[in-house]
């Protein structure tokens, strides 16, 4: 690969800042989606039990408060977000080496990243007085963000490091999204089915010291695929960087993207969805429907879906755009959630039918997600001049991380507003009013949220299928890339 030379009348030169480094690394294969997919497959062998059954566990082990646990995601989530963007920038503007520039973050940052999750769910602290609870997982939570961040935003940005070509992008983010999809149907299916323990009175209650096992199982598991990652991905698009993009000039890049700007709209929206979902479907099915086993079939389907569409997205994208086919089953989702709720369902088999129909909606984006980012990233570089994956990728990380914040919270004080009894011993009685407000926050919020993500997509996001196609071949040209 050459140093680029050719500019576009709407960017700056890039002959001066950035200087492409020629590699002998082997052709693209399939070697490199397997590792890729490893490393969200890590990834989510951790966040599907964190995402999904941390507040469960705060609530129903530790016994704190939904308001507290909201306190906690909200301030978690708004520091991460900052980790989010510091770690992209000091990945941009750190020398190459011969690992590549972002494959050195994930063999180092394993380590701490899987042993504070252990650390977040030790079995004895259930018997510490409340004082202590609080300080215990503020502490332990914000650190574990913090590392996340720090093996996150390397992974993710290492998508457009590891091939130019924009094909071999789609189908890393087709095999991350399966990565994605295993580890998350796993953890949801599973851990229902091992969290709880009967009581003496005969009633299935959450148990701390099965939660402690399962952190552990988890924690070794994403290890072995952080692991794998490392070890199979390779990155081949490596620019030198002899000039740091000062910060004035970088913000003014980013105001220009208007993709990146859309893009951290919808996301937003997307991920306070994703979140609240696994949220409130693990207390939908714990206290309104009391089917654990059909809770472990409604989590597996919000991971098993992307499975299913995984076989597709290639032809849907080459076919329709992302943008396109995005929208449209966006919309599906929406309405079929304000159906869902009045219709007001009392059984859980049947709820399982309408729930897997929406789910395939919204899991289409879900899939496109970081394919999305990598053309983001590439028009980045075509509006502006600048190559700053890492930077990019924590910008919309960044909005990711605020939309867990205010899913965190909207979860937390939604929980107390409807009168959610907390509980030490494993879960407490819901009233029958609090139970029906419990359904229709499941069904509401998706409602409304993926609606809102549908109609920023459609109307302000810039890259459609024949623009992409545009942005491709002018930075070809602009990299002189054969």
């Amino acid at each position: 690969m050459k140093a680029p030379t050719a500019t576009h009348p709407g960017t700056q030169s890039t002959a001066a800042q950035h200087e492409a480094v020629k590699t002998n690394a082997k052709p693209f294969g399939l070697r490199d989606k397997i590792g890729y997919m490893f490393g969200d497959l890590g990834n989510c062998f951790i966040l599907g039990l964190v995402n999904s059954f941390l507040m469960i566990y705060y609530t129903n082990v530790l016994g704190i408060a939904g308001g507290v646990v909201g306190i906690l995601f909200l301030t978690a989530r708004i520091i991460d977000a900052f980790a989010d963007v510091t770690v992209g920038r000091i990945a941009d503007t750190t020398a190459l080496t011969s690992e590549g520039r972002f494959r050195p973050w994930i063999r180092r940052m394993k380590y701490p990243f899987c042993l504070i999750t252990i650390i977040m769910f030790l079995p004895f602290m259930h018997s510490l007085p409340m004082s202590l609870k609080i300080v215990y997982i503020f502490i332990s939570y914000l650190v574990y963000g913090i590392f996340l961040s720090a093996i996150n935003i390397p992974y993710g940005s290492m998508a457009s490091a590891i091939s130019a070509d924009p094909d071999h992008r789609a189908s890393l983010s087709t095999f991350r999204s399966l990565g994605s999809a295993i580890g998350g149907a796993s953890t949801g299916f599973l851990i229902p089915i091992f969290m709880y323990a009967q009581a003496a009175d005969g009633r299935q209650v959450v148990s701390n010291m099965r939660f402690f096992i399962i952190a552990i199982v988890c924690s070794l598991l994403a290890f072995l695929s952080y692991n794998m990652t490392y070890k199979l991905t390779t990155e081949r698009v490596q620019i030198q960087k002899h000039e740091k993009v000062s910060a004035k000039d970088l913000l003014k890049g980013m105001a220009k993207n208007k993709a990146l700007l859309a893009l951290v709209a919808v996301d937003l929206f997307i991920v306070i969805n994703q979140i609240l979902s696994g949220t409130t479907t693990t207390y939908l099915f714990n206290d309104y429907f009391h089917n654990k086993q059909a809770m472990s079939i409604a989590l597996l389907f919000t991971y098993g879906t992307v499975i299913l569409l995984a076989p597709f997205a290639t032809w849907v994208i080459k076919r329709f755009g992302k943008k396109e086919a995005s929208v449209v089953t966006l919309v599906f989702s929406s309405a079929l959630y304000f159906i869902m709720y009045f219709m007001h369902i009392h059984n859980a088999w049947v709820y399982l039918v309408f729930m897997f129909v929406a789910t395939l909606g919204f899991s289409l984006f879900n899939l496109m997600v970081w394919a999305f980012i990598t053309d983001v990233i590439d028009y980045h570089q075509y509006v502006t001049g600048y190559r700053e994956d890492g930077t990019v990728y924590g910008v919309n990380s960044f909005a990711r991380k605020v939309g867990q914040a205010l899913a965190g919270g909207i979860g937390g004080f939604m929980l107390q507003l409807i009168g959610y009894q907390s509980s030490t011993n494993g879960g407490a009685v819901q009233s029958i009013a609090v139970e029906n407000r419990i359904y229709g926050l499941a069904n509401l919020l998706p409602a409304a949220l993926l609606l809102i993500a549908a109609l920023i997509l459609a109307f302000l996001y810039p890259l459609n299928k024949k623009t992409i196609d545009d942005v491709d071949a002018k930075l070809k040209e602009i990299n002189n890339q054969d």
